[in-house]
């Protein structure tokens, strides 16, 4: 898929809906404070670097993905930085950003956990995933039998999953949420949302993971 086709999902009415609650999830979880920096590892076309940059309390936002053309792609829009970088091999000093996100490319990488290590390297205050939900309607219509579309390869998280991914890393304080029970995002979907979200807390689609640092990695 080229990178403006995938980013132009984001402007449809579902994607908007579906990235507008992914971002709003992400935000509550981290909290930034004024003058605070952001990286998002495996940033793809950049939305949600963006949508991050576009936070008036936040000094500056970087992202960084292994494909070019993608960041290429990111660089041309909004004023956050990008490079050509492994999520798995940060180019950064340790504590070089207060906040670091990644959305669902841990999904795709081969060593997740040495990258959560890198990102919580990297990091001073806080660090968030966003995941795909093995527990979800999303998994059983996109996810099944090696995945179809942008999904194929990849890899559905757990709640028990992401909790052994943490453990045993230099990371504290940690926050399991989900959303988007229902992934189709018609009426129905957006209407039920909210009541989901309390009926069925851990069946969404998009699985939040956010931590604290841990003071003993600095």
């Amino acid at each position: 898929m080229q990178p403006e086709e995938y980013d132009a999902w984001y402007q449809t009415r579902r994607g908007a809906w579906i990235g507008g609650i992914e971002y709003r999830l992400l935000d509550e979880l981290l909290t930034p404070r004024s003058g605070e920096t952001v990286l998002d590892v495996g940033c793809g076309t950049g939305h949600f670097t963006r949508r991050f940059s576009d936070n008036a309390a936040l000094d500056w936002t970087v992202g960084a993905d292994t494909d070019f053309a993608a960041a290429r792609f990111a660089a041309g829009r909004g004023k956050a930085a990008y490079l050509v970088a492994d999520g798995q091999c940060l180019p950064f000093a340790d504590r070089s950003f207060d906040l670091v996100i990644s959305v669902t490319a841990l999904c795709f990488m081969s060593d997740a956990r040495h990258a959560l290590l890198e990102m919580l390297r990297v990091a001073r205050r806080r660090v968030a995933l966003g995941l795909l939900n093995r527990h979800s309607l999303l998994w059983f219509g996109k996810g099944r039998h090696g995945g179809r579309g942008a999904y194929r390869g990849a890899h559905w998280h757990t709640r028990r999953e992401v909790e052994r991914l943490f453990a045993g890393q230099p990371a504290h304080n940690l926050t399991l949420r989900t959303a988007i029970m229902l992934p189709g995002g018609g009426r129905l979907a957006r209407w039920a949302e909210p009541h989901l979200e309390r009926a069925a807390p851990c069946c969404g689609a998009f699985l939040a993971a956010e931590a604290d640092v841990a003071p003993e990695l600095h």
